[in-house]
């Protein structure tokens, strides 16, 4: 009779086959895969929810502005109705109100002011015993978004007696 030989079981010292290792390097590249696919699904909602919210408020950006005018048109409509002009100082000072909420503040500057050319537009010059290149008049009044020119103030400017600009040259 033939002895067979048995082999002991794999100690942890012993080296494992490279079936096992292979097997294992599978198991984590599949392990790696999974975690990475779900990190790209994961990114990819948070741009579509960051996508989805931006619109959301550059849609609805201006609601709380249009809520604070909707009395302003119900005050000016039921001034017009009434005849009366004691409602419209009251809807402008409604509209004042509105405005200073939402941040727009009014560009109205003094006669004798330095022509600002960032927020006033100079609509003519004139000759007037002012400093050239100060505000005279203002023709109509200018707005600003915080600090952003919604609309320049339209001004008319001092030039001096002998200085010959037209009013090409201020456009």
């Amino acid at each position: 009779m033939q002895e067979e030989t048995v082999q002991p079981p794999e100690s942890p010292s012993q080296p494992k086959s490279l079936e096992q290792q292979l097997a294992e390097a599978q198991a984590a590249l599949e392990q790696q895969r999974d975690a990475m696919m779900r990190a790209l699904a994961e990114a990819d909602n948070a741009r579509k929810r960051a996508q989805s919210e931006a619109q959301a408020a550059r849609k609805y950006a201006l609601e709380r502005f249009a809520e604070d005018l909707l009395p302003v048109a119900d005050a000016l409509a039921a001034a017009l109705e009434s005849k009366d002009t004691s409602g419209i100082d009251l809807t402008l000072r409604q509209l004042k109100t509105a405005l200073e909420k939402a941040h727009v503040s009014e560009i109205t500057p003094a006669p004798g002011e330095r022509f600002d050319p960032h927020r006033h537009q100079a609509m003519t010059a004139v000759e007037s015993g002012q400093e050239p290149n100060t505000v005279v008049a203002v023709m109509q009044k200018g707005y600003a978004l915080y600090d952003r020119v919604l609309r320049p103030a339209l001004v008319t400017v001092a030039k001096s007696a002998a200085d010959p600009i037209s009013d090409k040259d201020l456009n």
